[in-house]
């Protein structure tokens, strides 16, 4: 796929063997390509991508959990049908040339990065995970269909590229908020998550309880969606109040946000609002009241680092 490069002769002078060495060396300078548009702990499109390509991401996202210390790249038709293996490289060929493929590759970066590619178009005679170190091949996982793929690959991820060191608060953050950005996106309570890891379910991670860690995890996605490159373009007439410093309807744009996650979460059963306790219930109007100030406030903010 590339010519021989310092890294690969090094891996090669290493007893790799030379056919997972440069493929290593191929997936990661496609990566390489990517890896300023990606976040750890997402899985994210680097390109456009059709209806094919949608239904296999909205697969993806609800069936592989990506933890805080790895970057995810989910690589459409465009992409993948580029990314071939060496045709002596047997154990990794997994879709005939000319089938449309899909790929998600996975990175671990580290002293040795570890980099796992998995083949799940449904048109692969042999979907499965592929898994590189240092140039050689540690691993492969075979499986029959598409979705036994994923749910092989979210195990995958786990064993071989989960974050291992001790988690840090925000990486509680980071996790929680990309498993609920999924659930939203996806509009289903079905999307994978270790419950031990996400702050939602556990608060005392964060050293909160339910009702506080509720209402930082909205506040955490609504800020995001806000702050989010072409927020205020995509919203032109939020962005003619903000400019008036209507700080009233900004006010009720937040409101609504938080009423609309909160109907979702309720819709969903991710939490038992009628088992609050009477001291929860005063939690709640409180930090409700808390958070939709906080809300309105970046919406006013928006329009100051936009400029008049």
């Amino acid at each position: 796929m590339v010519s021989v490069s310092p890294k690969v002769k090094k891996w090669i002078d290493e007893k790799r063997d030379p056919r997972s060495a440069h493929y290593q060396a191929g997936l990661e300078s496609i990566l390489d390509l990517f890896l300023p548009d990606l976040e750890k702990g997402r899985i994210i499109p680097v390109r456009e991508m059709d209806e094919r390509d949608v239904h296999l991401f909205k697969l993806a996202l609800g069936k592989v959990d990506v933890s805080p210390a790895i970057y995810a790249a989910f690589l459409s038709q465009a992409i993948a049908d580029a990314i071939v293996p060496p045709d002596s490289a047997e154990e990794v060929l997994r879709i005939e040339k000319g089938k449309p493929s899909c790929k998600i590759i996975i990175l671990r970066p580290g002293q040795e990065d570890r980099l796992m590619c998995a083949e799940i178009s449904d048109q692969a005679y042999k979907p499965g995970i592929d898994i590189f170190q240092s140039g050689a091949l540690l691993g492969t996982y075979d499986y029959t269909n598409t979705e036994d793929c994923l749910d092989g690959l979210n195990k995958a991820v786990k064993a071989h590229a989960w974050k291992k060191d001790t988690w840090q608060k925000q990486d509680y953050l980071t996790y929680t908020l990309d498993w609920f950005e999924r659930v939203q996106y996806l509009g289903t309570a079905e999307v994978s998550v270790d419950k031990n890891f996400s702050f939602f379910h556990s608060p005392t991670l964060i050293k909160t309880n339910r009702v506080d860690g509720l209402f930082q995890l909205l506040f955490l996605l609504l800020n995001r969606q806000y702050t989010a490159p072409g927020y205020l373009e995509s919203n032109p007439e939020l962005a003619e109040k903000i400019k008036n410093r209507d700080s009233d309807f900004c006010r009720a744009i937040a409101q609504d946000h938080i009423l609309d996650l909160l109907n979702l979460i309720k819709n969903l059963d991710l939490m038992d609002f009628a088992g609050f306790s009477n001291s929860e219930n005063k939690d709640f109007q409180n930090e409700f009241a808390r958070t939709e100030e906080k809300l309105r406030d970046r919406l006013i903010h928006l329009n100051f680092k936009k400029g008049e």
